[in-house]
């Protein structure tokens, strides 16, 4: 499977059609496009199949903007003006404003309008080009130059970009083939770039800051105040920490937030890199802890007796776990098992009815 058709069967597109052709144009695409729901102006529906929605002619602008935070891309089969009058109110910023295609009406061209790199707008267009045969019309300068771009970097490896301004200075220095000065301790930069733009790799930022470069990029979990970051450096945070979390019944989302943030500060480790939280299979309801989970909008994993007893801790066994579950501890072989063996960065550490541990996902 192409990367586009991955991440687009996974997402819903709203294809929106205000012509008789569009409407068929658009019956095609929601053929040959997993994930996709047809839009159509009431005049056409006959040509758009049993399938679709209809819309009033004049509540265009309505039904783009009802939509617009529904959807995760949109294909408007129209002129490039209308979207543009359309969408311009509804802009917010290129970290979350969906993905953007244009066609028009002969299905000729599918131009990626907006959000091309972190919204998926350059695949999708690539994915209508490929399904109507349509030519997909790239604008992105990295895309234009076959090169690739540090938004696109993040997206792919499931990074967060600490300040998305710094990404066009980066893309820029690609662009121009000035020297940019890379500190990865996940290796997966150089892997991703495959010898592509001029980087060079350093161990430190203190060797990359040596090195003279016109820019660096940051791969760090840590926690790094303001004034260490200089102006030419893009931070990108990788999601790598898994929280170990036991706690009593009925313990306290605010509880469990005020350990975790206490500790992660005290340990310099970024609340941006959490991947997951883990926990014990007993707590699959514990109200608490699934409420802090959905305040940090990250996953939990649980983990069985048997499976949390299979790995080896620092930690003295805990009386009160052994008892209550029959394992010898939660937070830090919960942290482990999540991480896939990674390493352990933060030993058990506890309040009243929480215990926590962080341990790092393997490179």
């Amino acid at each position: 499977m192409d990367s586009a058709a991955g991440q687009w069967c996974k997402v819903q597109v709203a294809v929106i059609a205000i012509t008789g052709n569009g409407a068929a144009l658009g019956q095609k695409l929601c053929s040959g496009l997993a994930g996709c729901e047809l839009l159509v102006s009431r005049r056409y529906a006959g040509r758009a199949g049993k399938r679709c929605r209809t819309f009033e002619p004049e509540a265009l602008s309505d039904v783009i903007s009802d939509a617009w935070k529904q959807y995760s891309g949109f294909v408007m089969i129209m002129a490039a003006g209308i979207v543009v009058r359309m969408v311009a109110p509804l802009l917010e910023s290129k970290q979350s404003d969906p993905a953007v295609v244009v066609m028009d009406d002969a299905g000729r061209f599918a131009v990626s309008l907006l959000s091309g790199h972190l919204g998926g707008a350059n695949e999708l267009a690539e994915r209508c080009a490929f399904v109507t045969g349509a030519r997909a019309v790239i604008t992105t300068a990295t895309d234009a130059n076959s090169l690739p771009s540090f938004d696109l970097l993040a997206r792919d490896m499931g990074w967060l970009i600490d300040d998305i301004s710094r990404v066009k200075l980066l893309n820029r220095l690609l662009l121009d083939n000035q020297e940019i000065a890379v500190v990865d301790p996940t290796g997966q930069v150089r892997a991703w770039f495959h010898g592509r733009g001029r980087l060079s790799f350093h161990d430190t930022m203190a060797a990359a800051a040596d090195s003279k470069a016109a820019g660096v990029l940051w791969v760090s979990n840590r926690q790094i105040p303001p004034q260490a970051v200089p102006e030419t450096c893009l931070l990108l945070r990788p999601c790598n920490l898994t929280l170990g979390i036991g706690c009593n019944r009925g313990a306290a989302a605010d509880e469990i937030e005020m350990l975790v943030a206490a500790h992660l500060k005290r340990a310099l480790l970024s609340p941006q890199s959490i991947a997951c939280i883990a926990s014990a299979d007993v707590k699959r309801e514990e109200a608490g802890l699934l409420e802090y989970a959905g305040r940090i909008g990250r996953p939990i994993r649980f983990f069985s007796s048997e499976e949390l007893n299979s790995v080896s801790v620092p930690s003295p066994v805990s009386e009160h776990a052994m008892a209550a579950i029959g394992a010898a501890g939660v937070a830090e072989p919960a942290a482990i098992l999540a991480s896939g063996g990674g390493n352990l960065l933060l030993k058990k550490v506890k309040s009243e009815n929480v215990t926590l541990a962080v341990a790092e996902m393997g490179a």
